[in-house]
């Protein structure tokens, strides 16, 4: 049997104080076969993780480009929730449900549960979650400079507000700060995991066995072949996501991934700060990749 138990939840917050976070798909799989399933399919080692821990995932295609990134949560033995920043969950049971064939499990989307911006948890280890699958959980996302916690909890807990622009926006800021890449379905498939420094998230395994992708990823890391990296850009106004990214002699260097308010996430060549960026015509500032949210 895997191990520890769950912590109970600290701290408590108040009725109505924790604003609902759109755009958070929230998947269970469930049974004898979940483990194994997932391990199958995931870039990152889900056998390794424990009961009440998390870590950062992902689904890739055969050719090693991000299909999603994701929080997932050991809640049991053979229990597992996937927390899906700008994928609906039943999109991606639908997606999973083709490679489930003869395995044992559930994809259950909990379109009753709200992903919440909350209180960080209390205690040093981050990647351990505090709750139950019945009375919901609280994962710390904290990192540098923000302390922050995402609760999941079922419809009707009275801690649950309606959403609030300012905290979401935050939200997300501190996301793209911190070098999580929020994608919107024009941006999936378009990327590798080095590509968007998923090593800085502790995204993905190169010891676990063979998933989608695994070659191309293993090659990329073992040969150096990454050419492209992830960098934090600020421009007012933003260009949209998808826009080249050029240097001041007019070459294109990469291009914008996602954007919030005046920030963006680019995929950039991997070379020495180059000076006069811009894309759509906005010229773009270089801004430091915050630390301290691998798991």
């Amino acid at each position: 049997m895997l191990s520890p138990t769950p912590m109970s939840f600290k701290p408590n917050p108040a009725p109505g104080t924790c604003p609902t976070l759109p755009g958070i798909g929230l998947l269970r799989v469930a049974g004898r076969d979940a483990a194994a399933f997932l391990q199958a399919q995931a870039m990152n080692d889900v056998v390794a993780l424990l009961p009440a821990r998390w870590h950062w995932n992902g689904l890739l295609t055969p050719k090693g480009r991000v299909i999603a990134l994701f929080a997932l949560l050991r809640e049991a033995d053979d229990q597992f929730l996937m927390v899906l920043p700008d994928f609906a969950a039943a999109e991606m049971a639908a997606h999973l449900q083709r490679f489930v064939f003869r395995s044992k499990l559930d994809l259950l989307p909990l379109e009753n549960w709200r992903a919440c911006a909350g209180p960080a948890p209390t205690g040093p280890d981050r990647a351990l979650a505090s709750g139950d699958s019945l009375t919901g959980w609280v994962l710390d996302l904290s990192g540098e400079g923000a302390d922050r916690g995402l609760w999941l909890l079922p419809a009707g807990d009275p801690a649950i507000a309606t959403e609030d622009p300012a905290t979401s926006r935050s939200w997300r800021q501190a996301d793209l700060a911190h070098g999580l890449p929020r994608l919107p379905a024009d941006q999936r498939e378009a990327w590798t995991p080095q590509m968007l420094s998923l090593d800085r998230l502790a995204a993905y395994s190169l010891k676990k066995g063979c998933y989608p992708g695994q070659e191309i990823v293993s090659r990329t890391h073992y040969l150096g072949q990454a050419k492209r990296t992830m960098a934090r850009l600020r421009a007012d106004p933003a260009p949209p996501a998808g826009s080249p990214v050029q240097d001041g002699q007019g070459r294109e260097l990469g291009s914008v991934v996602c954007v919030d308010g005046d920030e963006l996430l680019a995929v950039l060549a991997a070379t020495p700060d180059t000076d006069g960026l811009t894309a759509a015509g906005q010229g773009l500032a270089r801004l430091e990749l915050l630390n301290g949210l691998a798991r």
